[in-house]
């Protein structure tokens, strides 16, 4: 038996297309999968220091759930000018579905992922749509359930 560690090399990775609907499903739970298929821990060829994830499409991200009072109390802060006195900007669930809904679903997602290069590098391979149509069909994206 072999004792070798197996490390993914970057012409070992084949990345498929997944299609994610969102829509009644609860909102940390459907991140937390998405998370997972981006940074492809669902492969056998797992290796934390290499993107071997797969392309995430999210459809319905406006009728995404979530639980108890969170819709009014969840707060999303941003400094659009940071370092100037006043930047912070702060704004609460209900108001964030109503202005850019796939921000909530990229938030959510990216705050499972690593915050370094390789994050970042990983936030590339997820496209979120408001709606339930998406421009990737010549790629043929498989459909994924969430268990949310």
């Amino acid at each position: 038996m072999s004792q070798k560690t197996y490390s993914a090399k970057a012409g070992d990775i084949k990345r498929q297309w997944h299609v994610i609907d969102v829509s009644d499903k609860v909102l940390g739970r459907a991140a937390s999968q998405i998370a997972t298929l981006l940074k492809g821990k669902h492969k056998a060829m797992y290796t934390p220091s290499i993107d071997t994830g797969d392309h995430v499409i999210v459809i319905n991200a406006d009728k995404v759930k979530v639980t108890g009072t969170k819709e009014q109390d969840k707060m999303y802060y941003r400094h659009p000018r940071a370092g100037f006195p006043g930047a912070l900007k702060i704004t609460n669930l209900e108001k964030l579905r109503q202005r850019h809904p796939e921000d909530i679903i990229i938030n959510a997602v990216r705050r499972m992922l690593p915050r370094n290069a390789l994050g970042r590098q990983m936030m590339t391979k997820l496209k979120v749509y408001a709606g339930d149509t998406h421009p990737h069909a010549a790629q043929k994206p498989a459909a994924f359930s969430v268990e949310a």
